[in-house]
C-alpha cells in the first residue's frame, strides 16, 4: 500500500491541519492491509469486548460523520447508535467486510476534504456541543485529528496481537 507523507505540500494552516489528518486515516487503513475478515472481527483485548479492527475503522467513519454532518452542519443524527447501545456502531461492524468498512471510510472521508475545502477554518458549527459552546471547524479538525490518531494506536495494538505485524 501506497502512504501518503505527513509533510504538508504547503505551509498554511488548513493546509497543514489536513493534512496531517488524512495522514492519520491513511494510517488507519494502512493498519488493516492485509488483514484477514476473520482476525478484523476479533476482539483480543477481554476488558474491551467491542475492539476489534472492524469496530475502530467504523467508530471512526461514525465519528466524522457525527462532527462534520451533525455538529457543524447542525443534519439530524442518523448513526447507528442509540442510548441504550451508544457504542452500536463498534457492535455492528463484524456484520460487515473490513474491506466495505474501508472502502466507506475512504469514500466518506473524499466527501468530508470537499466539506472543509468549501468552509472557513473560523466559521462556527451549527450544534453546539456539551458544554454549550459552538466549536469552529479549526477545532473539528483538531478533534478528529487526534481522534484518529489515538484509534491507530489501537489499531496498531490489535494487528501486532493478530499477526505480530508491527509498523508506522
Amino acid at each position: 500500500m501506497t502512504r501518503i507523507d505527513d509533510t504538508p505540500p504547503a505551509w498554511d494552516e488548513r493546509t497543514q491541519l489536513t493534512t496531517f489528518l488524512d495522514y492519520a486515516r491513511d494510517t488507519a487503513r494502512a493498519k488493516c492491509d492485509g488483514v484477514s475478515a476473520e482476525n478484523a472481527r476479533k476482539a483480543l483485548l477481554p476488558g474491551s469486548p467491542l475492539m476489534t479492527m472492524s469496530g475502530v475503522i467504523n467508530h471512526l467513519r461514525w465519528v466524522e460523520y457525527h462532527w462534520f454532518q451533525v455538529v457543524f452542519l447542525g443534519e439530524e443524527d442518523r448513526g447507528p447508535w442509540t442510548e441504550e447501545d451508544p457504542d452500536r456502531e463498534m457492535r455492528i461492524a463484524v456484520d460487515f467486510p473490513l474491506t466495505q468498512l474501508l472502502d466507506e471510510y475512504a469514500e466518506q472521508s473524499a466527501h468530508y476534504r470537499e466539506l472543509v475545502a468549501g468552509n472557513g477554518l473560523d466559521k462556527q458549527a451549527r450544534r453546539a456541543v456539551r458544554n454549550g459552546r459552538h466549536v469552529d471547524l479549526r477545532w473539528i479538525l483538531l478533534h478528529l485529528t487526534e481522534e484518529t490518531a489515538r484509534h491507530n494506536g489501537h489499531l496498531d495494538i490489535l494487528r501486532e496481537m493478530l499477526d505480530g505485524t508491527t509498523g508506522d
